[in-house]
């Protein structure tokens, strides 16, 4: 039992959405779109870069870091402003100085929002507040998000912070940013993400904890008790859905199709979250390309898939075995095959 309207659970490293209540509904979600604007910084802007205040940001109204028109401050440290205070006028700034302008900005953000597979939620400013009625979207697209963000280690540099200084050009003193985030002090393993708060949206927070080498992210919005929302929500992810390793790297494995048999390689190691009983009905289907298939021409000929309630969740691909004394030129070239395969995975 949660408090929130809407809410999903998710594994990061998988991208899988292991729990979710009204996750699909398109809802004011107040500022953790800043998020999305973090990501598109991050990614398309020089974090060293000087960024001015413009007087649009500097008038946006809610909450603010309190930078004055005409102030300069690097791009980082813009970010930490804005994902620790959820400072507006930093979110501003930002849109304005990777965007070109606000309105320029939020074609990006809508761009990478359907990239990531955002397939019901739209953005019309970079900090969340109410303009417009069409600024929605839904607990499990913010998840999918959160778990995309979580995997850059600038941003989970930033969200994981307590506590930061930052140059102060009008003062002689530094600003000092504390996390408004309570997770990080009370919760095991937490390390991000953001708070967020309208009259309108209400209580929203996207949180995330590590355990062991598992991350899981939480998403609920309109959540009066949130912070107990998100304790159990991660507490039963950690409980109920461990990451399990269904093959290694390399591995062999024996195929058979018709009379013939094959010997073949997994490329890359696979894992999954799954509870006891998913584990235990979980379906395993292996395929074999013909020699001639354009599959087979890149280096790998067969996949191992992974079904779980008939749907799949996962695919490795297939190579020959590799034999380190090989001489015959069959041999050769299902080397080279690999090797490039590889080398296009990486």
């Amino acid at each position: 039992t949660i408090s929130a309207a809407s809410a999903a659970l998710i594994d990061v490293h998988s991208g899988r959405i292991l729990w979710s209540h009204n996750g699909k509904q398109p809802m004011l979600i107040a500022s953790i779109p800043k998020i999305l604007t973090a990501m598109i910084a991050i990614e398309q802007g020089d974090l060293s870069a000087p960024v001015k205040i413009s007087r649009r940001a500097f008038g946006v109204e809610g909450s603010s870091l309190y930078l004055k028109k005409g102030e300069t401050m690097s791009l980082h440290h813009l970010l930490y402003g804005m994902m620790l205070r959820s400072g507006n006028d930093a979110a501003t700034a930002i849109a304005e100085h990777i965007g070109g302008s606000v309105e320029g900005f939020v074609y990006l953000m809508n761009t990478k929002a359907r990239e990531i597979g955002m397939s019901n939620s739209f953005f019309v400013n970079p900090h969340g507040l109410n303009e417009k009625e069409e600024h929605m979207a839904t607990a499990e697209d913010m998840a999918r998000l959160t778990a995309y963000a979580l995997k850059n280690p600038v941003f989970q540099e930033i969200v994981k912070t307590k506590v930061k200084k930052a140059p102060n050009p009008n003062e002689n003193w530094d600003y000092t940013w504390y996390n408004k985030n309570k997770m990080l002090s009370f919760y095991e393993g937490a390390d991000g993400v953001k708070t967020g708060y309208t009259r309108k949206a209400g209580r929203s927070l996207v949180s995330s904890a590590t355990r062991d080498g598992r991350q899981l992210a939480v998403v609920t919005i309109n959540a009066p008790h949130d912070w107990v929302d998100h304790t159990r929500l991660l507490d039963y992810g950690f409980e109920h859905y461990p990451l399990r390793k269904l093959i290694d790297e390399g591995k062999t494995v024996t195929i058979r199709k018709g009379d013939a048999s094959y010997r073949l390689n997994a490329m890359n190691s696979f894992y999954y979250p799954l509870t006891d009983e998913e584990w235990e009905t979980l379906d395993v289907r292996t395929r074999i390309y013909d020699d001639n298939s354009l599959n087979a021409q890149f280096g790998y000929d067969g996949t191992l898939s992974y079904y779980l309630n008939q749907i799949e969740v996962g695919r490795v691909p297939l190579s020959p075995t590799i034999s380190a004394g090989a001489k015959e030129t069959k041999d050769y070239l299902a080397t080279v095959r690999f090797l490039i395969r590889k080398v296009f995975l990486w």
